[in-house]
């Protein structure tokens, strides 16, 4: 299983850094119940290994002024492994789009997108999305409020698997 071959004190550490990626060494280490040096040697391997991915801020868009968010669900003519791929490539250099998913189902991507106003996401959409080789079908939901939006994994629920027999 996944998650196993990280002991106590990694997951931990994965734990804490998820819900603050901003504490220092010595606050983390003293969290986890290990002396900083350690700790910092753990936090490097962890990038290393790529269980850390990057830290960023949670930044607030609306803040910002961006009050639309849509998700769309895009339909592709070919699934074949390269179009797939220039779909990516053409999503990642999008900057209204700031998730996509490939999919299995009706619809081949979910892609959650971000804008200051319907105007821009409008534009987006009929200038760029739709008009994107290979494109056939897009369908959008314009989302009118969040409830939760979490990130990362429930460690607590990793950990119940982990304690229970083989």
């Amino acid at each position: 299983m996944a998650g196993t071959r990280l002991d106590p004190i990694d997951r931990k550490i994965l734990a804490e850094l998820q819900g603050d990626g901003r504490m220092t060494n010595v606050e983390l280490a003293k969290r986890v119940g290990i002396s900083a040096p350690p700790c910092l040697r753990r936090v490097r391997a962890l990038e290393e290994q790529g269980y850390i991915r990057g830290y960023h801020a949670d930044i607030d868009p609306r803040e910002l002024g961006f009050e639309v968010q849509v998700f769309a669900m895009v339909g592709l003519q070919s699934q074949a492994e390269a179009d797939l791929s220039a779909f990516e490539a053409r999503c990642r250099a999008w900057p209204l789009v700031r998730e996509c998913h490939m999919l299995n189902g009706e619809v081949d991507f979910i892609l959650k997108c971000v804008a200051p106003d319907l105007s821009t996401f409008q534009r987006f959409l009929t200038e760029e999305l739709t008009a994107a080789d290979n494109v056939v079908s897009v369908k959008t939901s314009l989302v009118i409020r969040g409830a939760k939006d979490e990130p990362g994994v429930p460690f607590d629920i990793l950990e119940a698997r982990l304690e229970q027999p083989a």
